[in-house]
């Protein structure tokens, strides 16, 4: 009698079949690991690029779930040694990660008192009920709020929004559309054009203002940065309206019936309750928070004081923000942030930052193309894969140091590491949605790559032609 049987053999063989990407991940780990580091990179940054490497397999390919992912790099962290247990356990736990929880906790609890439904009503007042304009106002309204008030923060505003008008659209809600789709990645998108506007829209805008005021090159105002910026952002607007639209285009070009029924539904529920308005007053005082007060205890802190008095106000229950939060999304952005933290920490950025300018020059010879290139597309590259306050801290320093005007070129690398369009791991925003259900890893390749490429070219036209105007 064999060992196997034929059904066993078939079993595993259909197995590795079906996870042939997490087989090649770990055997492809395993042998450059095993590998010498390369010159300048201490063992603990190439053991970090390892992971980086076998993540980005995993998250592309999606052999396994993301949440599986996300506790995959805190593992190897640890067994591949490149920080203790307790060192990534505080890298992974940071006010980054108390923000997304406590966002998502405050939308359930928006959906949950009804309020979602009386902010897309008062949206699709603004721009009627083709489907088209809709994504028009998603887009606009996502990118004006996120120049000043941060991304992440209307990324939580908005999400509730889109999922009232999806759910009266008479969609699924547990598996992807192309109108689900569509509208989700409009919030996201503009939240990402968005966050170039001004210097609060971004942590790594104000830490390029900090580098070009320390370095003793240029000081630029307030004013100044949304002159050189604001352009730009409206140029993209319709521009990522017109790729998201030619990406997924929805079947419903009009949305009649979803606003009919969102109009009945806001109809029924009738003048706004006592609850729904301490509901307000509580989300209020949650975006005066972070407007005012994030710089003294944290974007997360305030949203977690947020739910805290929606929980003791009795606003809602605790097992309803339990039953309806997307603890996965909170796995894989505390990771995520982990890795970005152990690449800085580790020298791994850094090295990768330098490899790439010395290849460029050998490539290109001509000092300003390189210039441009590594401000710009490897910018963006990066903080695809990092966080773009990550990528500003470690390419900051370098850009800078590579001549050229340095206004110029530090805007340029700023407003580069807000492309955060091509994994779900970019941005906050980016998890965010994803964080529904509603969208897939796939998706943000369909049409990120379309707007980073759009997004490239469209900088360099504005730096090459608009901004030496205004020096």
């Amino acid at each position: 009698m064999p060992l196997l049987s034929n059904k066993v053999i078939t079993e595993v063989l259909y197995w590795v079949t079906r996870k042939k990407w997490l087989v090649i991940s770990f055997i492809l780990s395993i042998i450059l690991f095993y590998l010498p580091s390369p010159e300048g990179l201490l063992p603990e940054g190439h053991r970090t690029l390892i992971i980086v490497l076998t993540v980005l397999i995993l998250i592309i390919s999606e052999s396994i779930p993301l949440p599986a992912v996300a506790i995959l790099i805190l593992i190897m962290e640890v067994i591949l040694g490149v920080d203790t247990a307790d060192g990534v356990a505080s890298s992974f736990m940071n006010d980054a990660v108390f923000f997304i929880m406590g966002s998502l906790m405050l939308a359930v609890s928006i959906v949950h008192q009804g309020l979602d439904k009386r902010l897309a009503l008062g949206i699709i007042n603004i721009t009627g009920n083709k489907t088209w304009r809709i994504v028009l106002g998603f887009v606009a309204v996502s990118a004006f709020l996120s120049s000043f008030i941060g991304e992440h923060t209307v990324a939580a505003m908005m999400l509730p929004v889109a999922l009232s008008l999806i759910r009266n659209a008479g969609l699924e809600t547990n598996k992807a559309t192309p109108l689900s789709t569509l509208l989700l990645f409009s919030i996201a998108y503009g939240c990402a054009i968005g966050s170039i506007g001004t210097p609060s829209g971004g942590g790594r805008n104000v830490i390029m203002i900090g580098y070009l005021s320390e370095f003793s090159l240029v000081n630029i105002s307030y004013v100044e940065w949304m002159i050189f910026a604001y352009p730009l952002l409206l140029l993209e607007i319709p521009l990522a309206v017109l790729v998201l639209w030619f990406t997924f285009t929805p079947t419903q070009k009009i949305m009649d019936s979803a606003v009919r029924k969102l109009k009945v539904h806001v109809a029924k529920t009738g003048k706004l309750t006592g609850n729904q308005i301490m509901a307000i007053l509580v989300f209020l005082l949650v975006f005066l928070g972070w407007v005012f007060l994030s710089p003294i205890i944290g974007l997360g802190i305030v949203a977690l004081t947020g739910v805290f008095f929606y929980l003791a106000f009795g606003l809602i229950e605790w097992k309803e923000i339990n039953r309806n939060t997307n603890w996965g999304v909170i796995l894989l952005f505390g990771a995520a942030i982990s890795l970005g933290i152990q690449m800085k920490e580790t020298g791994a950025a850094l090295w990768v930052a330098e490899k790439a300018l010395i290849t460029l020059e050998v490539i290109f010879q001509d000092v300003s193309i390189v210039r441009w290139f590594v401000s710009v597309v490897l910018t963006g590259i990066l903080t695809n894969l990092l966080s773009n306050a990550a990528t500003i801290a470690v390419l900051g320093p370098i850009v800078l140091d590579m001549g050229g005007d340095p206004l110029i070129i530090g805007i340029s690398t700023s407003i580069a590491s807000a492309f955060a369009y091509l994994t779900i791991v970019a941005s906050p925003t980016c998890m965010i949605i994803h964080s529904t259900g509603l969208v897939t890893s796939s998706d943000y390749l369909k049409a990120g790559w379309k707007l980073f490429l759009i997004s490239i070219v469209l900088l360099f036209l504005v730096s090459y032609f608009y901004w030496p105007l205004l020096r």
